[in-house]
């Protein structure tokens, strides 16, 4: 009976890596189709993996393109330049240094606005290369949340190739560990825009001391967290498995001293802990307009 057991999971674990086997090469048969392309770059999991795939199929007619702005961390700049040269795709950096009027208003719709801008820069920055598809990094789990980023993909023409193989976070996770991409285990990550409330505004100010306050739980060890902001207040969420080291007394009055540094006038720590895009709340309740 044991013996059975050992085949069965062998023989199950062996179609597993077979079908992620299957639609990785899909995945490059459909990026070589296309001759040249351009890779809508943030340095996160899926956009770093497709930037490996693109590489793969492509060679020096593939393209990595990083929009540079207050929403995204400098972080994040320094790690996607470290994985375009580790992946040997060429990789432009397209400076964008104010937020635009509508996206600071930050309407329930500020991802669809923000997409559709970012991404008429990307495609205008591959056409002067003679680049004419750009891809972007959505995969198949991107389709349970709520992401009005994607109606602005399929406006603009923008390609999905990871969504188009069938590839889910997990495949795309296991297949940048076995290509040795750093960023295979690294936690999941939303523009800094996405720590403030619909409905607030955004600005410069705001988005530093977002940054700050996340980069200084990083620097602390923390992997899986938020800090979101609602006015003066800091509301820090964090993984379940790292809650616990929250409750001592030292660590919480350093981070309250230093997130007070940073700007802010009250800091709360959410006992729920981190939940993946926790303020569309609102948008359920209808809090928003």
């Amino acid at each position: 009976m044991g013996d059975k057991l050992i085949q069965s999971s062998t023989v199950h674990a062996s179609s597993l890596i077979d079908a992620i086997d299957e639609k990785y090469q899909r995945l490059i048969g459909f990026i070589a189709s296309l001759e040249k392309a351009a890779v809508a770059f943030s340095g996160g999991v899926d956009s770093s993996f497709l930037c490996h795939a693109a590489a793969a199929a492509l060679g020096k007619n593939a393209l990595a393109v990083t929009i540079v702005s207050p929403m995204l961390p400098k972080s994040e700049i320094d790690g996607a330049v470290n994985v375009a040269r580790l992946v040997g795709i060429e990789h432009i950096l397209v400076e964008e240094a104010e937020i635009d009027g509508e996206v600071a208003a930050n309407p329930k719709d500020r991802c669809y606005r923000c997409k559709k801008l970012e991404f008429g820069s990307i495609l205008a920055a591959a056409r002067e290369r003679g680049i004419s598809a750009v891809l972007d990094g959505s995969n198949v789990d991107d389709l349970g949340d709520y992401r009005p980023g994607l109606k602005a993909l399929e406006e603009l023409g923008v390609v999905s190739p990871l969504r188009q193989a069938g590839l889910g976070k997990d495949e795309i996770r296991e297949l940048s560990r076995r290509f040795g991409l750093p960023t295979w285990d690294k936690p999941a990550f939303a523009c800094l825009a996405s720590r403030i409330p619909y409905g607030e505004p955004i600005d410069r100010e705001k988005l530093a001391r977002v940054e700050k306050a996340e980069d200084y739980l990083r620097a602390r060890g923390f992997r899986q967290f938020r800090v979101r902001s609602h006015g003066d207040i800091a509301r820090i969420e964090a993984a379940r498995e790292e809650r616990p080291r929250f409750f001592s007394e030292a660590l919480l009055d350093e981070v309250s001293a230093a997130f007070k540094s940073f700007g802010f006038l009250y800091v709360a720590f959410e006992l729920e802990g981190y939940r993946m895009g926790s303020l569309n709340r609102a948008l359920d309740s209808g809090g928003v307009r």
